[in-house]
């Protein structure tokens, strides 16, 4: 995956959560690859999540899909909770655009287009962005 200088420099790594997403109180970090659970993988996520959605899922269920390019974030009034047994998978079926989610915490992460990725945490907001990079 490619990072630009000014997404590494906004990012301050201060420790791994068991997703194997590096996260911080503060800050901005981009989605790596983790290894999928079995609640919901990434294959079925993709699978039940259909271009242009950016779809948020827990325990196999999806409980969230989201289209809109926005300015702002969209305020998730259910706060879902992902932990390192139920993980939130999220899924990116966008061609061109970035989609950010934003945590309890204030971190946000981004997540490439056609990307799905496994968080924990209380998931607080998300904003697609036109932007194709991160």
């Amino acid at each position: 995956m490619k990072t630009s200088r000014r997404t590494v420099k906004r990012v301050g790594w201060a420790a791994a959560v068991a997703t194997g997403l590096l996260a911080t109180s503060v800050g901005t970090a981009v989605a790596t690859p983790t290894v999928p659970t079995a609640a919901a993988s990434p294959a079925q996520a993709t699978a039940s999540c259909a271009y242009p959605y950016v779809c948020l899922f827990k325990n196999g269920v999806k409980i969230g899909q989201f289209q809109d390019v926005t300015s702002g974030y969209q305020n998730l009034p259910s706060r879902p909770v992902g932990t390192s047994s139920s993980p939130i998978v999220v899924t990116n079926t966008r061609h061109d655009d970035v989609a950010y989610i934003r945590f309890s915490t204030g971190t946000t992460v981004c997540l490439p287009p056609e990307y799905t990725t496994s968080l924990t945490g209380t998931l607080t907001g998300i904003r697609i962005s036109s932007s194709a990079t991160c």
